[in-house]
């Protein structure tokens, strides 16, 4: 039995040593914003165990870059990169389909992947991850999460040994671009225009403002740190797009800001999970993210909190992920294997709520809806109303006490009736 274990790990060793010894050939599928930051890291570094040899992209003659060396093997065949004797296919595509065919094929023919996509690894990584081991290559994402923060790899290594109940961060940069750019006095249509000019959001911004970006990301977060799998789709996001100026006026008032939060935890075998608008004390480190900074606050039953913090969106904070990921490959690095169960979302978080109307003035207003809220057993805790709005488009707050959102959403039904509103309320949760 000794000479076994000692045959093992020589084994083992040596492969350590070629991988180290012996480049892996790489192929990039997707030469834009990432992955021309890839190949420039790659080509300006030059680290050990690592070279490009192929890039594909349709229509790939408008995007040969003079700074790429002539060994590299430009294509538009994916097929005949996958058919080459590349050792890893980096996807930086994103998307379900075709991206998800590729990296399905690539896996299949014994090549190892790193990816940026977060909607794949979401929807498909167990199942990617489980085909891979089958097949002898490796799958590795630490850049489909917040860009170039070492959020995934901390997770798989750094905090294995915890077991983390709660998590809560700002996922996704371009959100996160337009509600700090917004809390300074900016308009919402104004902000969004700047960060499509700056490469920041898509020509149609729904993933990102919607905050299905964010939910995909919250999903692959809850399979490493909570431990469950779950359909993202359950998850329900909140846009930002309904946030306006008034609110950061009151919020100022509440000595708070308002930041696209992704949230999960795990009480007494239920999972809760939500993604949208929240409103954040100002004395909470999320409260400090501006720009494109991505944050994520993990709670841990032995280690505590943790927070990894960094810039989010950007071709070179997440292109240094995917490289990072390559050379681990290089090296040898094998991923930490983090056992998880299927799971539903089925628990509500209790938590405080901002609610903010916008009324045609008239008497009996307040008493309606706080006979609504009474009838579902929630507390009021605050009433504001700013001065100088005109009383046919009146906008005020209401802050309720900690709820069950199910109960709130009753309420706001019922409320949603009066034949004062404007248009719906705005419910934003309150991260305390």
């Amino acid at each position: 039995m000794p000479s076994q274990g000692k045959a093992v790990s020589e084994k083992d060793q040596s492969a350590a040593d070629n991988a180290g010894r012996f480049p892996l050939r790489v192929a990039l599928f997707g030469f834009g914003t990432v992955g021309s930051s890839v190949a420039r890291i790659l080509l300006e570094s030059k680290p050990e165990g690592v070279e490009i040899t192929h890039i594909y992209n349709r229509n790939v003659a408008r995007k040969k870059a003079d700074w790429v060396p002539p060994s590299v093997v430009w294509s538009e065949d994916w097929e005949s990169v996958l058919a080459s004797d590349v050792d890893v296919i980096v996807e930086l595509v994103g998307g379900l389909d075709p991206a998800g065919n590729w990296v399905r094929r690539a896996i299949e023919a014994g090549k190892s992947v790193v990816t940026a996509n977060k909607k794949l690894i979401a929807y498909h990584g167990v199942e990617l991850e489980r085909l891979a081991a089958a097949k002898g290559g490796h799958l590795k994402y630490g850049a489909a999460v917040a860009g170039g923060i070492p959020v995934i790899p901390g997770l798989e290594q750094g905090l294995a040994g915890d077991r983390i109940a709660r998590m809560e961060g700002i996922l996704n940069g371009t959100c996160n671009f337009i509600l700090s750019k917004m809390e300074a006095g900016a308009e919402y249509a104004a902000v969004l225009a700047e960060a499509q000019a700056k490469g920041y959001a898509e020509t149609d911004p729904t993933e990102d403002v919607g905050g299905f970006d964010a939910r995909s990301k919250l999903a692959i977060l809850m399979r490493l740190a909570l431990r469950v799998v779950v359909d993202p789709d359950e998850i329900v996001p909140q846009p930002i797009t309904s946030v306006t100026a008034v609110d950061f006026s009151y919020a100022r008032d509440l000595n708070c800001t308002i930041r696209q939060v992704a949230r999960a935890e795990e009480r007494d075998g239920a999972v809760a999970a939500t993604v949208g608008p929240m409103l954040v004390d100002k004395g909470s480190p999320m409260a400090w993210s501006r720009g494109t900074e991505n944050m994520v606050i993990l709670t841990g039953h032995y280690g505590g909190d943790v927070v990894f913090s960094g810039h989010g969106a950007g071709g070179h904070p997440t292109a240094v992920a995917v490289v990072s990921d390559l050379l681990a490959l290089a090296h040898g690095s094998r991923r930490v294997a983090i056992p998880s169960v299927p799971a539903k979302i089925g628990a509500e978080f209790e938590v405080p709520h901002y609610i903010r109307f916008t009324v045609v003035d008239r008497p009996g207003i307040v008493s309606e809806i706080t006979g609504a809220l009474a009838r579902e057993r929630i507390n009021i805790r605050a009433i504001v109303q700013k001065p100088g709005y005109p009383s046919e488009a009146l906008p005020f707050v209401v802050t309720v006490e900690p709820c069950r959102s199910s109960a709130l959403k009753r309420a706001l039904a019922e409320i949603g009736k009066m034949d004062c509103l404007l248009e719906a309320p705005l419910d934003l949760q309150m991260l305390e």
